[in-house]
């Protein structure tokens, strides 16, 4: 199933996928009209959300605003080297133990939204990631249970200023600019995915820069969960990109950083695509 936030007629709304429509929430009392109030409700609900997509008036995809999922998730975490294949581009040594940063949660955009180049550096490079959205609290979960606390999964940018992320070993500056959290298109629930075995693909405009397979993580979804929940408890609604595979910009030559007048796609299997232009940030981002 797959679950999505959306702009229709001036108004977000919530809504099932399905057969190219979007079929809203709020045509049933008995469900929320909010991301954050449904993920933790999700198995109690499904079969009103069956019904809905089936019987319900749906709106043509064509005719709405796809938005980012969770629009303001409590916690946005990313894991660094978490790819064989990009650990030995990087020429770094692999980790014996997940390397978790923030992104902080002003960097969150939805599909088809741009991009900004920040006026501080040209080095803007793209990871393509599958990112887990979590639906129940919890903590100290483990890993055979961590399945349970996954709503579902949807696709992120992990979008990086090189030289910025370089400053503090924390990461997250560079990790954290404004617009450089695309996430979308929607959430595909748990039950309808295997998250260990699905194709990965970026593009930049036609070139394909990225492709792998999600069962080349080194620290599978589950782990990360058991991990990051041994020190926190996870909400409904948090995000956690599980890490980026070869083909990065930075470790191209020449360098493939993205450009104003660039698109880049990130297709994940049983997902969907994730496409956002490239701009220049825009002169009224000053505020003071």
């Amino acid at each position: 199933m797959k679950l999505a936030r959306f702009r229709h007629q001036d108004k977000v709304q919530i809504g099932v996928i399905a057969n190219e429509q979007v079929y809203p929430t709020s045509q049933d009392p008995a469900l929320p009209t909010d991301m954050l109030v449904l993920l933790p409700a999700l198995e109690d609900l499904s079969h009103n959300l069956q019904v809905l997509a089936e019987k319900g008036q749906g709106i043509p995809l064509a005719d709405v605003q796809l938005l980012a999922p969770v629009a303001q998730p409590e916690k946005f975490l990313g894991v660094g080297l978490n790819y064989a294949d990009h650990i030995e581009e990087t020429g770094l040594d692999t980790p014996e133990f997940p390397t978790i940063f923030n992104k902080q949660i002003s960097c969150v955009i939805g599909p088809d939204d741009a991009i900004h180049r920040p006026r501080v550096s040209e080095k803007l490079d793209y990871e393509g990631e599958l990112a887990m959205v979590i639906g129940k609290a919890c903590r100290h979960v483990p890993y055979d249970q961590a399945h349970k606390v996954i709503a579902g999964y949807t696709i992120v940018n992990d979008v990086s200023v090189r030289d910025w992320q370089i400053k503090a070993p924390t990461w997250t500056l560079g990790k954290s600019f404004d617009t450089h959290g695309p996430m979308g298109p929607w959430i595909v629930t748990a039950d309808a995915i295997d998250p260990h075995n699905l194709e990965l693909k970026t593009w930049v405009n036609d070139e394909l820069r990225q492709h792998s397979n999600t069962e080349h993580l080194i620290f599978d979804c589950y782990k990360l969960v058991e991990t990051l929940s041994t020190v926190c408890t996870l909400k409904p609604g948090d995000v956690i990109a599980t890490g980026t595979c070869s083909g990065v910009g930075v470790k191209m030559k020449p360098r493939g950083y993205m450009k104003p007048g660039d698109t880049v796609t990130i297709e994940i299997e049983g997902i969907g695509q994730l496409s956002n232009p490239v701009v220049e940030e825009p002169e009224d981002t000053v505020r003071f």
